[in-house]
């Protein structure tokens, strides 16, 4: 019986079965990246996406501060939002790649009111998705 994946070069079924893992598990790594996100694939074009949506979360009211979130032995940091005294701020972790501040971000973002608001194309895509997929998440509760 063939293996579930397809062998490439003479490779075990083993081997193909670890070499889709780990391409899986790339795109994964991070913990908050979506299946139906497409981020940007070049570095310039990541930066200049968390850049854009930095603006936009200072536009529509968040202080949105990247700090080195240390990790203890106990609890958890990770970034995200949170009310601090009567400000909405966004913490994003320093060490994070662009993709995953990206993540964070359109999560952050998604759902609220961009009609005032220029938004590029590419991110519009990125929070109309995950607004999309916020809503059926929220109608179930």
């Amino acid at each position: 019986m063939p293996g579930l994946y397809p062998a490439v070069g003479g490779e075990s079924s083993a081997a193909a079965c670890a070499r889709v893992y780990k391409a899986w598990s790339v795109q994964y790594e991070t913990g908050v990246a979506r299946q139906t996100q497409k981020t940007p694939r070049s570095g310039p074009q990541q930066a200049a996406l968390v850049d854009e949506l930095k603006a936009l979360a200072v536009q529509l009211g968040f202080e949105v501060r990247e700090e080195k979130l240390l990790r203890e032995v106990g609890y958890r940091v990770r970034s995200g939002s949170c009310r601090v005294r009567d400000a909405q701020v966004i913490f994003l972790d320093r060490g994070l790649p662009p993709a995953a501040q990206i993540d964070i971000l359109v999560e952050e973002l998604a759902g609220r009111p961009l009609e005032d608001v220029y938004v590029s194309p590419a991110a519009r895509r990125l929070l109309d998705r995950a607004a999309a997929a916020v809503a059926p998440d929220q109608s179930a509760a």
